[in-house]
């Protein structure tokens, strides 16, 4: 699909790169899981109504699946109220940026102005330990690029590091899905639904600010150029935050 005209410099459209989860079995429950469909369509319609050139990517490349609760679609109707979704899903141009996502491997960051890595359930799997998500995060950090996570993909930040080892949340404030919302899912399904809470471990962290607010409401949080958002209701509030560093 031809990519969007920036309105304000339409000789240089910034460049945005989406990462979402493949699709994965979760280990605790078993279950199907990928990314969260809000956590990706809502950003993307900030950025290309921005006029940002968007490119979407996974760790692996390839065809890409939600999670079913994210499903605008699902009979359980948990997301029925999503119409960015919804619109995304229906139309074939759109839809056919998931089946055909760029591999990671063949990403450069110098080709991007900014990052936002999609949570969902997968990347507790499919991001966690990766060396090429780390090594994205590691880049975009270091070059003083817009660095957005948002959700269950914040649990990269609990062992991203910088080149000399550190955190790259060190001294910084952030924020990822809280004990309170996984409390909520964990009761919602009637079982444990992950294998550890990010809350919980990002507290354990010295020199780190780990901020939430109230159970399912949009926050995100930017901290120089790291942008975190709590859930899935702060996807299009990280994405602002990410047209606020780049300043256009």
């Amino acid at each position: 699909m031809p990519a969007a005209i920036d309105v304000l410099h339409p000789e240089a459209p910034k460049r945005v790169l989406i990462v979402a989860s493949n699709p994965a079995v979760s280990p605790q429950t078993g279950w199907p899981v990928g990314f969260w469909w809000a956590e990706l369509t809502h950003p993307y319609w900030e950025f290309t109504e921005r006029g940002y050139d968007v490119t979407i990517a996974s760790p692996q490349g390839g065809a890409l699946v939600a999670d079913g609760f994210s499903d605008p679609e699902d009979e359980s109707g948990y997301s029925a109220h999503d119409l960015i979704s919804l619109g995304f899903k229906k139309s074939p141009a759109h839809a056919a940026l998931l089946e055909t996502t760029t591999a990671l491997a063949d990403v450069d960051p110098e080709d991007f102005d900014a990052v936002f890595l999609v949570g969902g359930q997968g990347p507790m799997i499919t991001f966690r330990g990766n060396d090429e998500v780390l090594g994205l995060v590691r880049a975009f950090s270091a070059s003083g690029k817009p660095t957005a996570i948002v959700c269950h993909a914040t649990c990269v930040l609990l062992e991203a590091t910088k080149a000399d080892g550190s955190l790259v949340v060190d001294g910084l404030s952030w924020t990822g899905f809280a004990d309170s919302e996984e409390r909520f899912a964990d009761e919602f399904v009637g079982q444990k639904i992950q294998p550890f809470w990010i809350e919980e471990e990002a507290r354990k962290l010295p020199n780190t600010n780990f901020l939430v607010q109230s159970r399912f409401k949009a926050h995100a949080v930017r901290d120089g150029n790291l942008i975190t958002g709590q859930q899935q209701y702060s996807g299009a509030a990280a994405a602002r935050l990410v047209i606020e560093a780049l300043g256009v």
